[in-house]
């Protein structure tokens, strides 16, 4: 009777040290290592567990109420779209200011196919398109789905307005994982080129990631405090008219953040809203017609185009003077933009040009990434 007692007290002591250590073992595997370095990104997140990493989309589209979470692992036991093996070998991404964040990372190699590669203006990139080893997709509305198939790439990286996005939820039911990137809402210049980081966890590159933003963010904060050397804040008026309606930036807009950090007076500083204000042209021309330098006037790609297109525009200023620039001559060998690919990712570059237009005399030796004077 006692041995029985006695080997029953035992088997329950066996059983409790036993939950005791899976407990420990879940509860370790559950800790986050606190060394998540995200600083000024607001639309996603990056999580370290023991045996996992966990990526938090949290702006996936415009207004977005809902959150997206996906395990990263080495090691994966059944198909699951929201388990993401890592390192990513061969990915589909669907904006161009995602490519430069693949060069920065030496893995424009792992990009298999594009929707619309004649937007593409990286040199190395294009290289890669006439080779072959990038494939033409269609357009980001309507991907050739069963090119998509025969490329089968390990995640494609999209971007969306909203919830309701039918080529993504197809392109999930043909077992191929999507990744929604939002760095386009980031209302910061910094915020937009901190998700490099996003695609560094994804390429197991974590830490080149990091060192390459950190370099950005130096570079970015030192011209901002070359700005800040100049008394003068020239005053600045930007866009221009489409269909009678001239749309510039709001003054929480990530194209105005760049005007105040280059000791700028951008003369809707002060208006609300983060994305474009709509104005009709007397608005803008009773309180901008005076304003020193105008940058981004639309399309046009010199003064003879912007005087044709509006009997108003000669009488700015800035057009008087010859004190307008512009992004849209600069492009790749097959018409895209540079400034729409690159400046995202290299902010530092960008805010450099603001001052060497407001401030020539702050960086006499720089020479434009991207802007140059309306001729």
């Amino acid at each position: 009777m006692k041995l029985s007692v006695l080997i029953k007290s035992l088997f329950i002591l066996i059983l409790l040290v036993v939950l005791s250590c899976n407990n420990d073992t879940n509860k370790t595997n559950l800790e986050v290592n606190n060394n998540n370095n995200i600083k000024y990104a607001k639309g996603f997140d990056i999580q370290h567990f023991k045996n996992f990493t966990k990526l938090i989309i949290k702006a996936p589209y415009q207004n977005s109420k809902e959150t997206f979470e996906y395990i990263l692992t080495d090691t994966i036991t059944k198909n699951n779209l929201k388990t993401i093996k890592t390192p990513i070998n061969s990915i589909v991404v669907t904006s161009t200011t995602h490519i430069p964040m693949l060069e920065l990372l030496s893995a424009e190699n792992k990009l298999v196919g594009f929707p619309n590669t004649n937007y593409i203006s990286s040199k190395k990139t294009r290289k890669l398109i006439s080779k072959g080893f990038i494939k033409e997709l269609g357009n980001e509305e309507n991907i050739n789905t069963e090119l998509l198939l025969d490329l089968n790439p390990n995640l494609v990286v999209g971007f969306s307005i909203n919830s309701n996005n039918k080529m993504f939820a197809i392109i999930e039911k043909l077992g191929i994982p999507v990744l929604l990137n939002g760095d386009w809402l980031e209302e910061t210049p910094l915020g937009r080129a901190e998700w490099i980081k996003f695609f560094g966890v994804l390429f197991n590159k974590e830490q080149l990631a990091d060192s390459i933003f950190n370099e950005i963010e130096k570079n970015y904060l030192e011209a901002k405090d070359i700005a800040l050397k100049s008394k003068n804040k020239p005053t600045v008026i930007s866009g221009g008219l489409f269909k009678d309606i001239w749309n510039l930036p709001a003054g929480g807009s990530f194209e105005a953040s760049f005007l105040k950090d280059a000791n700028t007076n951008y003369l809707w500083r002060n208006s609300t809203g983060k994305g474009s204000l709509s104005l009709n042209i007397e608005n803008v021309f009773d309180k901008g017609k005076d304003a020193e330098i105008w940058i981004s006037p639309s399309f046009y790609k010199n003064l003879e185009q912007l005087k044709k297109a509006n009997d108003i525009y000669p009488k700015f200023t800035a057009f008087k003077n010859n004190n307008i620039y512009t992004f849209v001559n600069k492009q790749g060998q097959t018409g895209g933009i540079i400034y729409f690919e690159l400046a995202p990712a290299r902010p530092d570059l960008v805010l450099k040009d603001l001052i060497k237009i407001a401030h020539p005399e702050l960086l006499n030796e720089y020479e434009f990434s991207f802007f140059e004077k309306l001729k």
